[in-house]
Parts: structure tokens; sequence; C-alpha cells
């Protein structure tokens, strides 16, 4: 059968399952990801391959992308002189050399930074401190990266462009930083018309309509997002918390008695149905194609929260045809339990892992992938 024919046969049954959609049947997730070019189950790489080399640095994106991963997850700022740049804490002290480069200036949030500055930090020599298992000695010295590099990281193999996930990171430091981004996108060919193509599998889904996502907790950038780039797929990011979802208990950390903050935001749930369901309506009224809520893991940890994709959110998503990618993912039994729920994607740092799980096909071992990009 020619392939022309079999894309026209895709499409039309697509969206005839999106007209089932308008008359009150949804349409299968499946469906509403592949109108969007998005995989079905994404693997979302969360700050690269962030397991296995240091966050948001070249080793871990180029990593993420060599393995085959979706999507390069990053979360945006912008610096003092305007530059556009990726990392995810405010502060620099927890993944640089800040403290030792500019000691009077350690408190200062990255963004008071210009470019120039931040590129003189090391920003990977933490990780092999905090990691001796994990540590590679071409770690050290990997540098604070811009949004430009990262562009040209997802660009740079021709085996497998992943596409970019991006969040607006804490968009109200940054005011406009919404329609920067889209004039950075726009400059490098990122924005696709909303006809274009689906994702093709076989090169990536960087190829495609799905090519970039846009992510943010905030409401407010959300709006911002859909006015600049109403074509572009979006996602709410979800928390239970103040300003966010709102809790059932107002118990604090410090009141509740918990030593550990995962098994006190495990224990954090929406104050009802009705409250969650605001949210998921709110995303959808906005433009949204999404929701990203996050989890409680089988073993607790630092990226253990309240468990926002139990089946019946995820159905409630669902039937007001939203996509659900849930953060932060990393070992089988939760791949297992998050799948089973429903969801349609998943955050990961350790892309490897989840690749496998999906019986993904290999690229070669984590080893083999960094040593071939020379770290």
């Amino acid at each position: 059968m020619p392939v022309t024919f079999t894309r026209s046969a895709l499409m039309l049954s697509l969206l005839l399952g999106f007209g089932q959609t308008q008359a009150g049947e949804a349409a299968p997730p499946k469906s509403l990801a592949a109108l969007q070019g998005i995989p079905h189950p994404a693997v979302i790489a969360h700050r690269g391959a962030s397991f296995d080399a240091p966050e948001t640095t070249a080793a871990a994106y180029k990593l993420a992308r060599d393995l085959g991963a979706d999507y390069l997850e990053l979360d945006l700022q912008r610096s003092k002189d305007g530059v556009l740049f990726v990392l995810h804490d405010d502060s620099l002290l927890r993944t640089t050399d800040v403290a030792t480069k500019f000691p009077e200036r350690k408190d200062s949030t990255a963004n008071e930074f210009t470019m120039a500055e931040l590129k003189t930090l090391d920003a990977g020599s933490w990780f092999n401190t905090a990691y001796p298992d994990r540590a590679r000695p071409s770690f050290v010295g990997l540098k604070i990266l811009t949004l430009d590099e990262v562009i040209n990281i997802a660009e740079g193999n021709p085996l497998h462009k992943p596409g970019l996930y991006i969040e607006t990171k804490e968009p109200k430091l940054f005011p406009g930083i919404e329609r920067d981004l889209k004039d950075k996108l726009h400059d490098r060919g990122w924005l696709s018309p909303s006809g274009s193509k689906l994702a093709k599998r076989a090169t990536g889904v960087g190829q495609g309509k799905g090519k970039v996502v846009l992510q943010t907790f905030e409401k407010s950038s959300l709006e911002l997002l859909q006015k600049e780039m109403p074509n572009v797929p979006k996602v709410l990011l979800l928390w239970v918390g103040d300003g966010y979802i709102e809790a059932k208990s107002k118990v604090t950390f410090a009141e509740s008695g918990e030593t550990d903050k995962a098994a006190y935001y495990a224990k954090q749930q929406p104050k009802d149905n009705a409250e969650f369901e605001q949210w998921v309506q709110f995303a959808k009224a906005q433009g949204a194609i999404g929701t990203g809520p996050s989890a409680a893991l089988t073993q607790g940890g630092s990226q253990s929260y309240s468990d926002l994709v139990q089946p019946w959110m995820n159905q409630y998503t669902h039937d007001q045809g939203l996509l659900v990618h849930v953060y932060t993912v990393d070992e089988a039994v939760d791949f297992r339990k998050v799948l089973e729920a429903g969801v349609d994607g998943i955050f990961t740092n350790r892309a490897s892992e989840l690749l496998k799980y999906l019986k993904r096909p290999e690229t070669g071992s984590v080893a083999q992938v960094l040593e071939n990009n020379g770290y």
C-alpha cells in the first residue's frame, strides 16, 4: 500500500475519532496524542538523562538524545543580559561552584548573572561528589547551556531528533519570557504550522508537529503561552500546595511531625474531587492539550509527591480530551503503576530504563553512549 495512502487513512481515522469526541465520546488517548504529533507513551528526559550525567548539561542532553528519548525536558530562565538559558534551580549553589567563583554573590539568583558570568561556572563537578558511583572525570567543568545550545544538541543526531519539552520556570521573575521563547523558537525553525505532519518514529518526534511542548505550573504563564503560541501543544503542571491545587489538610510540613518530606507530600490530597477537576478544566479552557501531575513513588524519595495520577483522575482528564504526562518516575515498579493507571507519558531521569521497560530499540548502553560523545 502506498505510504501516502496509509498516512491519509490514518489521518481520516483520527479525524473521525475526533468527531466522536465532539459528539460526546472522548477519543482514545493514543488518538489524542497522534493528533498532536506526540508519541504514546512519551519518554520525556527530565533535565536530560540526569540520573547518569549532570542535569541540564551537554552530557545529559546528548545521552538522552542518543538513547532515543522522545523529548529533552528543560527549565527556562533568562540571564541579566537577556539570554535564554537552561537551569532548574533559581539558586546556583546546588549545581555549580558559584560559592568559589563569586563568593560575595553566591546567594544571588541565577538571573542576576550575565551569560558570560554563568559560563565561567563549573556545572558538572557537583555530580561527581554527589554520586561517586556515576562520576566521570569528563563531567568536571561542564557548562550551563543556553537554549540555543540545547536546540543544537536536539538537532545534532541525524538518526534521532528529539523534541523539546520546555518549562517557563518562575515566569513572574522573567516578564515577557513567553514572547522571548516564541521569538527564539521561530528564529530556529522550531515552530510548526498547525497542519504539519505527524511525528515520524524513524527520525524522532523533533521532525513533526509535536516537536515542541510547552509546560508551566503557573496559570498566568499558560495564558501567555497560549496567546503567543496558540498552535504549540501546552501542558499545565499540577501540584498540591499553596497557590496551586488546594490541599485537604492545612497542616504544614513543620507542623506535621514528619521527618521525611516525601512521606508528608504523599499524604497531601486535593481538597475534594471538584478542586482537582477545576484545574483540569482551566487547562482545557486555556488551550492546553494535557496536564502534568505529580506521582507518589513506591520507595519515596525526594521526587515523591502527592498522588495525582489516580485512575479516576486520569479518566477525568481523558474525558476532557486531555493527555496525562506524569513527573518524575525512575523505577520499573512505578513505570508499571502509572502506566496501568492510565498515563500517556512519563518524565524520567532514567531515560535508559524507561526505554528498556517500553521495549524500545536499544541504541547502546549508557556507558557506550557517553563515551561516544566524549564523556
